[in-house]
């Protein structure tokens, strides 16, 4: 039974407020150190959970790269532990591309605006203010939850979960299952219904650094060696190559209940149909059906008339989950033996079942706060510290429920400008987020 305690705020009224506070403070990631990093953000977060008895630990890996984790201790301490995990940092934004400043937390439009948004300080807000109401009102989880404000998830973890995982396992001993972010949010379909996307699988990353080398010399001269030639010409087969499709589980999984939704037929020889119908979010869903590059930076030179001796190129790959070799092994043809790859950043693809206790909490969550929810797993084509937390064995999953106006293009706003949620959306994801820990 659900205590209320008068006088004191609720979750529906604090999600609000601790999000517009989390995007005030700048924690932009640039991956090279020279933000500001976590430290600010997550000082703030100490102080959320002590507010309420909690003690939560705070780890610097490097300096002003800060997480806090905390564990709340459950009804059954005896059954397997839940991570719930959200990260701090965000990407960088410039004031004068956005309508508004992207770190004033304003309200307008019925949405909070500002870096952070969507990805992921909505989460960390929706955690903090559903753990500050449970613990206020002394109700406990069904099982323990370890909680996780994470650093450096947009650099790919290294500094963040990644580090927790391999230098302090034993703050989440006992975890089986982790829920985290791009996952439970909604979209409408025909029939005032809404899919709401979880988040079980994730394409792997390889971001890899290009390297050719020739003899240096005189523009004017012949020079059958040009290390600038090589590498172009190695992108352009990179950029201009389009993988077969290829469906996963997941994917296909994802697709046979959007054409349900749609009322268009399936078809497995020709699953990019019922894309056309899903708006925006089709950019997304579109990149799970296959591996994907795309070159994002040049470098090599510096004069015209010089030939440099190395040229090199920046390419963001994915590749699907369980299909990593053969991602590799294209991308090696593609390259030939006059470029060498390194990587800046690589991490595997995670694949989990749609199946299980831990699911059917989160489809009961959702129905009961919106009759017309249809829940679906999808595969996510970008990666979340889910990564790192896969490696300790358990089964992650991306769940932050927000209720979407039809005309929001929610997946075009991660790391886009005039990032924005809705506020109704965030109180709804209180509401959500509450019911599926007393199901978890």
């Amino acid at each position: 039974m659900r205590v209320v305690v008068v006088g004191l705020p609720g979750a529906e009224d604090e999600v609000v407020r601790i999000c517009q506070e989390l995007i005030r403070i700048d924690t932009s990631n640039p991956g090279d150190h020279s933000g500001p990093g976590e430290r600010e953000a997550a000082e703030y977060v100490v102080g959320q959970l002590e507010e309420v008895g909690l003690r939560p630990q705070v780890f610097e890996s490097h300096p002003g790269r800060t997480s806090v984790v905390a564990r709340i201790e459950g009804e059954d301490p005896s059954r397997d532990a839940l991570l719930l995990h959200g990260h701090l940092d965000v990407v960088p934004a410039r004031a004068e591309d956005w309508t508004r400043d992207p770190f004033g937390g304003e309200i307008a439009d019925g949405c909070v605006w500002g870096r952070g948004a969507v990805d992921m300080k909505d989460m960390d807000a929706m955690m903090l203010a559903v753990v500050r109401q449970r613990l206020r009102e002394g109700r406990r989880p069904p099982r323990d939850v370890v909680l996780a404000f994470l650093a450096d998830e947009e650099a790919g973890g290294t500094w963040g979960a990644q580090w927790l995982v391999k230098e302090h396992p034993e703050l989440f001993a006992g975890c089986s299952e982790a829920v985290g972010e791009v996952g439970g949010f909604s979209l409408t379909v025909p029939g005032d219904k809404r899919m709401y996307l979880i988040e079980t699988a994730e394409k792997g990353i390889a971001w890899m650094r290009l390297t050719a080398e020739g003899t240096a010399g005189h523009g004017s001269m012949v020079h059958p060696d040009n290390a600038v030639t090589a590498v172009a010409e190695a992108v352009g087969r990179l950029g201009r190559h389009e993988f077969p499709i290829r469906l996963t589980k997941t994917v296909r999984a994802f697709l046979e209940r959007a054409c349900l939704a749609y009322g268009v037929e399936f078809d497995p020889e020709n699953p990019e149909r019922c894309l056309t119908e899903i708006g925006p979010l089709a950019r997304m869903i579109g990149a799970t059906l296959r591996h994907t590059l795309n070159p994002t930076r040049l470098d090599a030179g510096y004069k015209v008339n010089v030939i440099p001796q190395a040229a090199t190129a920046q390419v963001d790959g994915r590749f699907l989950p369980g299909y990593e070799d053969d991602f590799f092994a294209t991308v090696d043809e593609l390259l030939g033996p006059d470029v060498r790859r390194e990587f800046v950043h690589h991490d595997h693809a995670v694949e989990t079942e749609y199946e299980g206790a831990l699911v059917a909490a989160m489809e009961a969550a959702l129905t009961s706060e919106d009759p017309g929810a249809l829940p679906v797993p999808y595969c996510l084509s970008g990666g979340t510290d889910a990564k790192a937390f896969a490696r300790l064995g358990m089964r992650c999953y991306g769940f932050a429920p927000l209720r979407l106006p039809p005309e929001l293009d929610f997946s075009g706003m991660f790391h886009g400008v005039d990032e924005r949620v809705p506020v109704d959306g965030l109180r709804f994801g209180v509401r959500v987020l509450d019911d599926f820990l007393d199901r978890s």
